[in-house]
């Protein structure tokens, strides 16, 4: 049984549009890597401001904030990112929760490191 010609017409169209759905969706260039998936984007940039992230950054690279983020440098991947943001953590006894962590690596990996793993 053939569909009528308004579904094959209507099926015909939206093709195009579901394929880039699936090419810039989701491994388009915004991917982002599964450990950050569904992260609070917002959360993570409030908490980078509230916790005075750049100023401690700013202490550690001579008044330079953002030097510290090196891509290419010794973290390789978004987990080795998380893991640095972790390790902020407990060292300065923030009390961050695990998905606070996650938001605030993401963050950092969407503007200074675009890991894709």
């Amino acid at each position: 049984m053939t569909a009528p010609a308004s579904v094959r017409l209507r099926l015909r169209r939206a093709a195009p549009v579901a394929l880039l759905g699936l090419l810039f969706g989701q491994a388009g260039l915004h991917a982002e890597p599964a450990i950050y998936q569904g992260a609070d984007l917002a959360l993570g940039r409030k908490l980078i401001q509230e916790n005075r992230c750049d100023a401690c950054h700013a202490d550690k690279t001579g008044g330079k904030p953002h030097a510290i983020y090196r891509p290419g440098g010794r973290l390789t991947n978004a987990g080795h990112l998380r893991g640095m943001v972790e390790q902020c953590n407990t060292e300065l006894n923030l009390g961050l929760f695990p998905e606070d962590v996650t938001a605030i690596a993401a963050v950092l990996n969407r503007e200074h490191y675009r890991f894709k793993d």
